[in-house]
């Protein structure tokens, strides 16, 4: 455990050691501002609810997140420190554990930076607290996921620009399979059976769920299956390196 906390601490400490963990919080919150407002036009559809917020995570998480985890294992293994990290007495697991729950946890510092969004709806109206923290809920589980598989492709590559390239097909890919425009463009194709599979298999189909207030079980397994398979997928690209 206090590997684990070490490793974690000098995770955290990179992240708000430099301006660009500040530069990153300020666009974070700038986005979602932008989003919830100017696009989805909050004001303009008279409701006392953060449906507009939560509607775009996915999509400025598939920007955002693979750009905090890009630098997990790609800078280590360009740096060479990966190797003496390694060497070390230290289990990978514990490396790849403390290295996500770090980047976990400074995407759950910008989440609750966002929290003046919270104070204006309830200025505005009586929104359904449940609803709000359901919604935050399920927003951090799919940041995590979006972190994991992150952390598996920057485990195998040197190179944090093809870690986040790789990251970002992945995640859109697993955004746009639930999409209700690429159901309807393969509805002709593939049974519906395969299209509902197609479909479970998405980000979108979990989140929508939960952000409207609805803590299914199913759904938040999903995401820490994600998680999981992402550490575990680290885990082994890692190991693999160390025999080498």
């Amino acid at each position: 455990m206090s590997v684990l906390k070490a490793i974690y601490k000098r995770e955290m400490g990179s992240y708000f050691g430099t301006p660009i963990a500040y530069v990153f919080m300020v666009i974070f919150v700038f986005l979602t501002g932008i989003f919830t407002f100017k696009i989805a036009g909050f004001y303009e559809n008279g409701q006392a609810d953060l449906r507009a917020f939560f509607f775009w995570h996915p999509w400025i998480y598939l920007f955002l997140a693979p750009s905090v985890s890009m630098r997990l294992w790609a800078e280590e293994r360009k740096s060479g420190t990966l190797e003496l990290l390694l060497s070390l007495p230290v289990k990978p697991s514990t490396a790849v554990i403390a290295k996500f729950l770090a980047a976990w946890t400074f995407i759950a510092v910008n989440l609750l930076l966002t929290f003046p969004l919270v104070l204006t709806v309830m200025y505005l109206g009586d929104p359904d607290m449940g609803v709000i923290l359901a919604g935050y809920m399920g927003s951090f589980f799919m940041a995590g996921a979006y972190i994991a598989i992150g952390s598996s492709f920057s485990a195998a590559s040197k190179n944090q620009i093809v870690s986040f390239i790789m990251t970002v097909v992945s995640c859109l890919s697993l955004i746009l399979i639930g999409y209700t425009p690429f159901i309807k463009f393969f509805s002709g194709v593939f049974p519906d059976f395969i299209l509902e599979q197609m479909r479970n298999l998405s980000f979108i189909a979990h989140f929508d769920s939960i952000q409207k207030g609805v803590l299914d079980l199913r759904d938040l397994i999903f995401f820490a299956s994600l998680i999981a398979c992402g550490l575990y997928a680290s885990l082994v690209i890692l190991e693999e390196k160390k025999s080498e």
